[in-house]
């Protein structure tokens, strides 16, 4: 009997290692890469490629293109002219998955009026261009809007700020000539203007946007964000801003991104001639209207991170602080990694107390690897 006791707890020392084994490795999350087509790496009109053709940093599965090989909408009937804005916001307002049958060659549809999601429409939305397709805001206004907490949106929860959906993918496509300067209530974002849910772009192109041009803590040529459910990161993905001379964005601060307390990921993208364009920081200086901070790339808030990983940053420019990244966590908990990247070249500021071109607290967390910063 002793012997049997022996080697039964022998036996279930053995079956527990083995069981606290195979538990603990399943229970990690395991990161999976994905690999898939960027569309507009060789555009079929004469502007700049979708993204940074040096970056070969992977892609986790979550930030790669949706798969609308069975679309819920088709906007257009194979020609250019039946692809009008009003098309394209009628498949926004219902959600799904929107594709576009409007040729073969490039086609830019100019957006009249700003597309803007309803809360309670699908909870998962793709607009998808096929690499041929422009959204133009004709210099007068937001092309894409979501927010969660507008009640004129359809408010479906009493976390507006903080639920799990709509999650809105744009991938495909390029945003040109977006103006959100008259916007008052909802201001900065040229382009795309996002609170709530999950946003992320893939293979996308962002020219010529503008909004408001001066005041601290507002911004983002191309794309403004706040709030993400669960604080999960913003993905760009093989996305330009800029790309050229004369293509920019530009905003008070962040010339092509601008955001509150929110987290990106930010992979093999590029970022050029984008300009913080106000004036006189955050707070803003006595007798300045503020701003002027973020060549690139503007973060405040608390608690975020910022990965930028195969991206290009380069001939951006400001005039108050960070002349590539402006990041402040006001509770000094945030972190930056860069990884295979560069960033050089931005014109303006001061306020650099690591590195070069990066405006953030001397206690910052920031890993850099492979990366050049000069």
């Amino acid at each position: 009997m002793r012997y049997f006791r022996k080697i039964s707890c022998i036996s279930g020392l053995i079956i527990l290692f083995f069981a606290v084994f195979f538990i603990g490795n399943c229970s990690k999350d395991e990161i999976t890469y994905v690999t898939f087509p960027n569309l507009l790496a060789e555009p079929k009109d004469a502007n700049p490629p979708a993204g940074n053709p040096d970056g070969t940093s992977k892609v986790p599965s979550e930030a790669g293109p949706e798969d609308v090989t069975v679309p819920d909408h088709v906007v257009g009937d194979g020609t250019p002219e039946s692809c009008t804005c009003e098309n394209f916001i009628s498949a926004l307002e219902q959600g799904g998955k929107i594709t576009f049958n409007c040729g073969s060659e490039p086609v830019t549809i100019p957006m009249t009026r700003t597309a803007k999601v309803y809360n309670d429409a699908n909870p998962d939305i793709v607009i998808d261009g096929g690499g041929l397709i422009t959204l133009s805001g004709r210099n007068a206004n937001r092309i894409l809007y979501m927010n969660t907490c507008d009640q004129t949106r359809h408010w479906t929860t009493s976390h507006c700020q903080d639920q799990d959906s709509p999650r809105l993918t744009v991938q495909n496509i390029t945003f040109a000539n977006g103006n959100s300067v008259s916007e008052t209530e909802y201001d900065g974002g040229g382009a795309i203007w996002i609170r709530g849910g999950r946003f992320k772009a893939v293979n996308c192109r962002f020219f010529n946007n503008v909004c408001v041009g001066e005041g601290p803590d507002v911004g983002g040529g191309a794309i403004r964000v706040f709030d993400q459910y669960l604080d999960q990161p913003v993905y760009l993905v093989n996305c330009t801003f800029g790309g050229a001379e004369g293509l920019g964005n530009s905003g008070s601060n962040g010339g092509a991104i601008s955001s509150i307390g929110v987290s990106w990921t930010i992979i093999n993208s590029l970022f050029s001639y984008n300009t913080a364009i106000g004036n006189g920081g955050n707070p803003a200086d006595a007798n300045t209207p503020g701003g002027g901070s973020g060549g690139a790339i503007y973060n405040d808030g608390n608690t975020m991170t910022l990965k930028i990983l195969g991206t290009r940053i380069e001939y951006n420019s400001v005039n108050a602080y960070g002349s590539a990244i402006f990041f402040v966590t006001n509770d000094h908990t945030g972190n930056i990694r860069i990884d295979q990247s560069d960033i050089q070249n931005n014109i303006g500021g001061s306020w650099y107390p690591v590195y070069p071109q990066i405006s953030m607290h001397s206690d910052t967390k920031i890993r850099v690897t492979n990366s050049t910063i000069k």
